[in-house]
């Protein structure tokens, strides 16, 4: 018996052993899969090109500098972020550096600190077209944030046949954060702005390398936090007296954020066709007042939320499941991390986030105290992917998502055996 037991433990440790070296030969970066990533989250078959581009939204409202009421008008700058699949093979050696920076731009006790992080993507490599368009997703990242946060995420699906947009929100990334009222009134202007500058892109007769690769007729959107919060009107969720009330205060007299209000009927008129679905990591704003029933009903497009059982920024019970239930006419999910808060969306910390002294909150800006965040991000992309390839591919992916309610008692289908834990996977249809 003794011979045996150590024969078992010389092949565990022969097999840990392995795991080490391949580790090693292989370092681990943002996005890749653990041995116990369910079945989706893998990259998928393409090689991923990364470009970043610089627009200019013009005529728009200077909310920072209104006064009395008085909204000077200004040319918006916007930098994003473009993933794409390339024309190169699936086996090359693929390895970007993204440059980015720790801390808050006007905070003395969070200064800005550089530090760069690796992604597996070729930077300006030419794109494939040879397969036909892919659809859009639009990203859009919290406050304070920035067009990598989700990076894992990025790079995953594009790699599945999708081109990327990350939009860094300008007055609200690390590196410009400015006062609030430019991220409640902007993040329902950039999203809709960034799907415009594509479409123009895909139908310029001048060829250009989004020529012939993307379809914005087919588009996703995706937001963390503020970014759910804009990501949410855009698709129809009109935001609610309250909230344009607040926003009017706020800034000395200013209504510019009621054309975004669900009692104004241009808004309840407007619908975006080219949206096919949604995605909202941990979407702000219900225990503020920004959301109402009414304004909620206006959410038609299918809807996967991502939320903390325990987020204390977005709210849980009064926050994000309230916003759930409340969208009654949307075909909608709610994907629910037990004893989460509110990093149910970013790239994990970065090492440069471990140095000693640095305020605790560059490590929370990404790490959860219950959850390894490399974890969630893979449950993340197996569920995006899922969801996405249904409403923009029409793949037959339903049967991820067929959860019994509360069920922990089985494997769900696509998780490793007994790795389906700590999560709960709602889903409401539209009423009658």
């Amino acid at each position: 018996m003794k011979n045996r037991y150590l024969t078992i433990t010389s092949i565990l440790l022969l097999l840990v052993g392995t795991a080490i070296v391949v580790a090693q030969d292989e370092p681990f970066l943002y996005g890749d899969a653990l041995p116990d990533a369910p079945e989706l989250a893998p990259r998928g078959a393409y090689t991923v090109g990364v470009r970043t581009l610089n627009w200019i939204h013009k005529g728009q409202v200077d909310i920072l500098n209104s006064k009395k009421g008085v909204d000077p008008i200004y040319d918006r700058p916007l930098t994003v972020e473009v993933w794409y699949p390339a024309a190169l093979p699936s086996d090359t050696d693929a390895s970007v550096m993204y440059d980015e920076v720790m801390g808050s731009a006007n905070d003395s006790l969070r200064p800005l600190i550089p530090f760069t992080f690796e992604g597996r993507a070729v930077r300006n490599a030419a794109p494939l077209v040879s397969d036909g368009a892919f659809p859009l997703v639009v990203v859009s990242h919290g406050y304070v944030g920035t067009r990598y946060i989700m990076s894992y995420l990025t790079e995953n699906l594009a790699s599945k046949g999708y081109v990327v947009i990350a939009i860094d929100h300008t007055d609200s990334t690390f590196k410009d954060a400015a006062p609030f009222q430019s991220t409640l009134l902007n993040r329902a202007i950039d999203i809709p702005f960034v799907i415009d500058q594509i479409e123009t892109m895909e139908k310029d007769t001048q060829v250009n390398f989004l020529s012939g690769l993307v379809d914005a007729q087919t588009t996703a959107i995706i937001g963390y936090s503020m970014g759910g919060y804009g990501v949410l009107n855009v698709a129809g969720a009109g935001y609610s007296d309250g909230l344009t009330a607040f926003f009017t205060a706020m800034t000395g007299g200013s209504t510019a954020i009621i054309k975004h209000a669900a009692s104004n009927p241009d808004y309840k008129a407007k619908k975006d066709a080219r949206i096919k679905a949604v995605v909202t990591f941990a979407p702000w704003g219900m225990e503020r007042g920004v959301w109402d029933a009414e304004g909620l009903k206006g959410l038609k497009t299918p809807t996967f939320f991502v939320a903390g059982s325990q987020d204390d920024v977005s709210g849980y019970e009064k926050g994000i499941k309230a916003i759930y239930t409340g969208a009654v006419n949307a075909d909608r999910y709610l994907l629910t991390y037990k004893n989460a808060r509110h990093n149910v969306a970013p790239n994990p910390p970065p090492a440069e986030a471990l140095a000693p002294g640095l305020h605790i909150d560059e490590y929370y800006r990404y790490a959860e105290p219950s959850w390894d965040e490399r974890r969630i991000n893979n449950i993340n992309q197996h569920f995006v992917t899922a969801f996405l390839g249904i409403h923009l591919k029409q793949e037959n992916n339903q049967k991820y998502l067929e959860v019994q309610k509360g069920s922990n008692e089985k494997d769900w289908i696509g998780f490793v055996p007994r790795s389906s834990t700590g999560m709960e996977l709602l889903h409401m249809t539209p009423r009658p």
